[in-house]
């Protein structure tokens, strides 16, 4: 969805291919594509950062330990927040839909939390997170109106995380 603020004019409403690939930090910030998804760009970020975090799992399951996912999430958080910010200003819109790196970052988040996990839980997780982050309840929905640029975008996600970790936290403790 792209949010416009008032007085807010986007200069692109519906980013191509050749825009994403205009610019090394919109494709980062598109999540590789994942982004362009005429409908529901988030959910398919969130797909993308799923399937993305299973194969590297499958694949290279000792290199990718939860110490290597935190330097992962800690330096893709601090690189989104630049390639976020500079695509957000070349669309001309600071939140726009189709960057969906947010998600991918903050998904991998909730994924290192729960992991060890079967299929039926990763799309609990799955399910949460969009839920939190679709819904964007207090305080995520302040953040998204209040905090600008790269680092608004990446922040509001991280607490959608944090909500559906803490829904697995409650779920764990009953």
């Amino acid at each position: 969805m792209t949010t416009l603020e008032a007085g807010q004019t986007a200069k692109i409403k519906r980013p191509t291919a050749r825009f994403m690939l205009s610019h090394p930090a919109h494709i980062i910030a598109q999540g590789f594509g994942s982004g362009l998804s005429p409908i529901m760009p988030g959910t398919a970020g969130t797909l993308f950062a799923w399937l993305a975090y299973d194969v590297l799992m499958m694949r290279w399951p000792a290199v990718f330990s939860p110490l290597y996912w935190g330097i992962i999430i800690v330096l893709g958080f601090v690189l989104g927040v630049w390639v976020c910010d500079k695509t957000g200003r070349d669309l001309g819109v600071s939140d726009h839909g189709s960057m969906v790196w947010d998600e991918i970052i903050a998904f991998w988040l909730v994924l290192v939390f729960v992991s060890p996990a079967d299929f039926k839980t990763q799309c609990w997780a799955f399910l949460w997170f969009r839920i939190f982050d679709m819904s964007k309840p207090p305080p995520i929905g302040y953040f998204d109106r209040h905090l600008k640029g790269g680092f608004g975008v990446m922040w509001d996600d991280i607490v959608a995380a944090f909500y559906s970790l803490l829904v697995f936290a409650l779920w764990h403790a009953i």
